[in-house]
């Protein structure tokens, strides 16, 4: 049975300077260490339910990214690339080589691509109804990226408006409708990041770094096969209605040697849901496997045995290709 230690202390928010920009992070615990990245329009505050618990037995780190939370907002490169880059900048700061990588929703984007950028500084992936692995997302999303939508978005700061939003909420609410679950978070979201000018401007332009009209503009299945060697372990809220929970099948079948985990009755947050099973599962993920190690030489002959998704469906059995989506999507569903 695993030790339990004291508690931490409380994890505050901190704050280093790269490249001339303020970047706020909570850092807190001690052991091997673990980042957690939050999606867009979210905070470092997002991880709070299961911050303490994970601190007992690691480092962890928790940053805002910038644009989000306490971070500066300047005009900048809030691409998924970027947003990777910047991760690493604030690990290499503060003294980190390696850690485990947990992300959520655009976070999870993040985390991929910070393992497909930086493989030798990744020991795991945990990714939590991540983007980046379909075309779908929710018509909300797609609508803030519409050119004006900023105009509209001001609006919120308008008298009486912050009523109204939750008078829709509770609407949203009594429809029992998967939108109606995910009705609170997207109420702190607008509360926490769209009223203020500047981070009203970074939300818009993550977004459109990552969305269109017609959903997600890129994906990251093409490098999936990437994924060989490194531990990964993804998690989805069955009733997710941002990004749909069939992506989680998709990710696993694309993903080898990857576990998938789902919350029933869970929506986008399935860590604020049942915060106790997710830090049972991400401790247990941790403990129960070796950090990737990969080499120069390992990460070259990945690239260079390139393995696409297509051909690996291709190589099971007849009739698996077609059900193994299937099946997984079936779980979800």
């Amino acid at each position: 049975m695993r030790a339990v230690p004291s508690d931490p202390p409380a994890a505050r928010l901190r704050y280093r300077s790269i490249h001339g920009y303020k970047n706020a992070f909570r850092m807190v615990g001690k052991g091997d260490p673990v980042v957690l990245i939050h999606g867009i329009g979210d905070s470092s505050k997002t991880w709070a339910s299961i911050l303490p618990g994970l601190a007992r037995h690691h480092r962890v780190i928790a940053p805002d990214l910038l644009g989000h939370g306490a971070s500066d907002k300047p005009r900048h490169d809030y691409s998924v690339g970027g947003y990777a880059n910047g991760v690493r900048d604030l690990l290499s700061v503060l003294g980190i080589d390696r850690a485990t990588v947990i992300g959520h929703s655009l976070g999870g984007a993040v985390a991929m691509q910070f393992a497909y950028q930086y493989p030798e500084r990744t020991e795991r992936l945990i990714l939590v109804a991540t983007g980046g692995v379909g075309r779908q997302v929710t018509p909300l999303l797609r609508a803030a990226s519409l050119p004006g939508a900023e105009f509209l978005l001001s609006g919120l700061n308008l008298p009486g408006m912050r009523g109204a939003i939750g008078m829709l909420t509770r609407g949203f609410q009594s429809l029992n409708t998967r939108l109606g679950t995910e009705a609170p978070e997207v109420l702190r979201v607008i509360d926490e990041a769209l009223p203020a000018g500047d981070a009203r401007a970074a939300f818009i332009r993550t977004l459109r770094c990552a969305v269109d009209w017609r959903g997600q503009m890129g994906t990251l299945m093409d490098r999936t096969y990437l994924a060989q060697g490194m531990p990964t372990l993804l998690v989805w809220g069955d009733q997710d209605p941002i990004l749909p929970a069939r992506h989680a099948g998709l990710a696993h079948v694309a993903m080898p040697g990857s576990r998938l985990e789902i919350f029933p009755h869970a929506g986008h947050f399935p860590f604020h849901s049942d915060p106790q099973r997710f830090l049972r599962l991400v401790l247990d993920f941790i403990a129960e496997t070796e950090p990737a190690g990969f080499s120069p030489e390992q990460w070259r002959l990945l690239l260079r045995n390139r393995k696409p998704l297509a051909r690996r469906l291709k190589a099971l059995p007849p009739g698996s290709a077609e059900q193994a989506p299937v099946a997984i999507a079936s779980l979800v569903a």
